[in-house]
C-alpha cells in the first residue's frame, strides 16, 4: 500500500509520511521450494506445457512477416548482382 504523504507551509520540504499499512507474517513460510525440479528438462517441460502456449502464434505470425520482410532487399539485392554480371564484358 503506497504511503499517503502530508506536507506543511512552514516545513523545509520535508513530507510528513503516513504508514497505516498490515505487517506481512512470517509464521507460514518456511525456507524450502514450493516444488523440487530434478533437472533442467523438468523446468523447460514445466514452461514449454503451461507458458509457451499462450502467445505461440502470434508470436510466429510477427517472426514470419519479419523474415518476409528482411527477404525482399535480400532477394533484390541477388538480382541486381546477377543483372551486374550479365552485363559486365567478359575478359
Amino acid at each position: 500500500m503506497k504511503p499517503t504523504t502530508y506536507t506543511n507551509k512552514n516545513a523545509r520540504n520535508f513530507p510528513f509520511v503516513d504508514y497505516h499499512y498490515q505487517a506481512s507474517s512470517l509464521e507460514d513460510l518456511s525456507g524450502r521450494c514450493a516444488k523440487l525440479s530434478n533437472s533442467f528438462r523438468d523446468i523447460s517441460r514445466d514452461y514449454f506445457e503451461t507458458e509457451a502456449n499462450h502467445d505461440f502464434l502470434s508470436n510466429a505470425a510477427i517472426f514470419f512477416a519479419l523474415i518476409a520482410s528482411a527477404m525482399v532487399p535480400i532477394v533484390a539485392s541477388a538480382f541486381a548482382v546477377i543483372h551486374l554480371v550479365r552485363v559486365l564484358p567478359v575478359l
